[in-house]
């Protein structure tokens, strides 16, 4: 029987499934999507990001502050790989993966030896939200909140900066991006710190929910990476998309049937769509709203 509980769980694990989804893959969409190179070291950039919200906040600064901090030092470690590595490599995705599994070994086994094995972890903040027999927390439905801000932020980024049409001018076509004048390895630069923010943002975002281990991005890799696949190649659209329909079948299998048949069913979702749409769900919305 259909109740009003059980429709507000289902709501609520949707909303916090749609926002966890996006909020891991942002910065992997923005990576492999503009740069052409698959970041293997993803959940280590989030790892980055949620230990250094994780030390900001046990020294009494404000939580939000902690979290774009977090984003802040994951970026700037961005920029270092790829001047130091990645610039090196574009073009050869196999070598990036190679450089990129590296870096995310180096990464861990660092996190392991400077912090040790765990580290104290953060009080998840807003309390809990009931009504009658429902009960949830509330920071469940911040996760959905921020997915949006992160995307209303990134698409003004992309679509009304300066830098955004060049980036998208260099996405779509490297070779003639150049020869009109555009800096593609400054851009790349810029891309890639982009996604590392917002990959730090994602680790930062996680921190209070999460335990805070060197191997805990290891949680997320396979969801980010499912949702850009079936996303498709326009980050933002694709991202949302791929975030929104995998929440769906996932909230609706895991209330109906168990947390590990809603994994199931998300797999399966994404195998199928693939199948359907080889380019992703961007390029089926895409061919239908002409603005994007």
């Amino acid at each position: 029987m259909v109740t009003v509980t059980s429709l507000l769980n289902l709501l609520t694990v949707i909303i916090s499934g749609f926002g966890s989804l996006v909020i891991v893959a942002l910065g992997l969409g923005i990576i492999f999507g503009m740069m052409n190179i698959i970041n293997l070291a993803h959940g280590e950039f989030m790892m980055v990001g949620a230990y250094t919200t994780a030390i900001a906040h046990t020294q009494g600064v404000p939580l939000v502050v902690c979290m774009l901090f977090g984003g802040v030092t994951a970026g700037v470690l961005g920029v270092i790989v790829e001047r130091v590595v990645l610039q090196h490599l574009y073009d050869r995705q196999a070598d990036s993966m190679v450089a990129t599994w590296g870096l995310s070994l180096v990464l861990t086994q660092s996190a392991l030896v400077i912090f040790g094995p765990t580290f104290s972890n953060i009080p998840t903040p807003f309390g809990s939200i009931t009504y009658g027999s429902y009960s949830a927390s509330a920071y469940q439905l911040v996760l959905g909140v921020v997915a949006v801000l992160m995307l209303v932020t990134l698409y003004a980024l992309f679509y009304y900066t300066e830098y955004g049409l060049k980036a998208r001018a260099t996405m779509q076509d490297k070779e003639t991006a150049q020869s009109l004048g555009v800096d593609t390895r400054r851009i790349y630069m810029i891309t890639f710190f982009i996604g590392s923010v917002a990959t730090g943002i994602a680790g930062a975002v996680f921190a209070p929910i999460i335990s805070i281990v060197p191997t805990l991005g290891q949680a997320f890799i396979i969801d980010a990476f499912v949702t850009v696949i079936v996303g498709g190649a326009n980050i933002l659209v694709g991202v949302a998309s791929g975030g929104a329909s995998l929440s769906v079948i996932n909230g609706a299998a895991s209330q109906g049937f168990g947390s590990l048949v809603g994994r199931v069913a998300l797999l399966v979702t994404a195998v199928i769509v693939i199948r359907i749409y080889p380019n992703g769900l961007s390029d089926y919305i895409e061919q239908r709203v002409s603005w994007l």
